[in-house]
């Protein structure tokens, strides 16, 4: 395994992690005795896997159902100053709530202190006002950290890269967990601004909301050769120093094989990459045209600007994926999340769009005048059953 410094917390980083949102029983807390013994079976199999590999970073959250009690059985068994581990906890209107959350998530981890502590979802200006305001969320977890029972703070996020930004600024946190990967590479002004103030960068799910690289279609294979889709992916990652860890979010203990091939090619990203990264934008331009994929970004409006909150930079995104690399099934699944996925992924589908007037928020586009026919195109072709988030099923 190859490790990297997670920034000022000094930690050694192994370059995978191994996320805890996967081989849990349910997304809901049932009491231990319901676990069925094969699937404890499998998650302790995934996690000495883990460590077998050198992934000492374990990582899961207060929200993630039966991951934090069923690691508790498992992770006390191994010397603990060979682990990080990795919990996180939403924040709360109520700071008390949220530390009767962080007694709940020491108590089922069954551990004397968490080495990170991620404060989980700061996706809005709100939940990030919870966690600096006195008296909130950040005291209590400094207050933790006083005691031993927390070492670092961090927090993961989904939201803007402005409120990320603004959330890094604050210098109050240790480490950011955040969405960045090929497909989506808009929160790199993130990655800098992190790096600035020497904080580590973890990256959520890149296999996961990255693609559903497990699953490509044959375009994408191709495309990607001769690297499978999931190690192009990586290698993209962690060619650029900033980034320090990836999750794996591992459902079984195969689930890391893929990932390790990226390992023996680090020192020849630079050869390796160019090739590939070439070939999915002349793909892109041939499919979309050029000056779509130069300016199709430009001056579009948030959600929070376009009437019925319609998300236009995601529906024309999911659009180019669909299009450019038959990436339906992860356009649908993305897609047919919205109206439902709150601050997670907020904003609303195109399926009420002959009904809108977008002239006003699509003045500044270089692409207005057809921008809402596009929108109905999208929803023609990605419509159907609406998905819940995985910790809502």
């Amino acid at each position: 395994m190859l490790y990297r410094r997670f920034g000022r917390t000094e930690l050694q980083m192994p370059v995978f992690s191994c996320g805890g949102m996967r081989y849990q029983y349910q997304w809901k807390e049932v009491p231990q005795w319901q676990i069925p013994r094969d699937n404890q079976k499998n998650l302790e199999a995934t996690i000495r896997r883990a460590l077998e590999l050198g992934i000492n970073h374990i990582e899961t959250a207060r929200g993630y159902g039966s991951s934090e009690m069923q690691l508790g059985r498992i992770l006390p068994k191994f010397p603990r100053e060979n682990l990080i581990v990795q919990t996180k906890v939403s924040p709360k209107a109520d700071a008390k709530e949220f530390e009767r959350d962080l007694e709940k998530s020491l108590l089922s981890l069954r551990l004397d202190y968490i080495d990170l502590l991620g404060i989980h979802g700061i996706n809005n200006a709100e939940l990030l006002h919870y966690c600096t305001r006195p008296r909130g969320c950040l005291e209590v977890a400094k207050k933790w950290q006083a005691q031993g029972k927390i070492r670092f703070i961090g927090f993961s996020t989904h939201g803007a890269t402005n409120i990320i930004i603004q959330a890094i600024n604050t210098n109050e946190f240790d480490y950011v967990n955040l969405h960045w990967y090929y497909i989506n590479q808009n929160n790199w002004p993130a990655i800098e601004a992190a790096h600035k103030l020497d904080m580590g960068v973890f990256i959520i799910s890149p296999s996961d909301k990255g693609g559903k690289l497990y699953d490509p279609p044959a375009k994408l294979v191709k495309l990607c050769a001769p690297l499978s889709p999931i190690v192009f992916n990586d290698l993209f990652c962690l060619s650029h120093p900033q980034v320090h860890t990836l999750s794996i979010g591992a459902a079984k203990p195969t689930d890391f094989d893929e990932h390790l091939k990226t390992l023996e090619l680090l020192d020849r990203a630079s050869d390796i990459l160019p090739s590939i990264m070439a070939r999915l934008h002349q793909q892109a331009v041939a499919t979309l045209g050029e000056d779509w994929v130069k300016t199709w970004h430009v001056n579009l409006p948030t959600y929070e600007e376009t009437p019925g909150q319609v998300n236009i930079p995601v529906i024309l995104w999911l659009r180019n994926l669909a299009i450019a690399y038959d990436m339906i099934d992860y356009a649908k699944m993305r897609y047919n999340l919205l109206g439902n996925g709150s601050h997670w992924f907020p904003g609303n589908k195109a399926d009420q769009i002959d009904r809108l007037d977008l002239r006003q928020c699509l003045a500044r586009s270089p692409h207005a005048d057809k921008i809402p026919d596009l929108l109905a195109q999208t929803h023609q072709m990605l419509a159907g059953e609406t998905i819940q988030r995985l910790s809502q099923t």
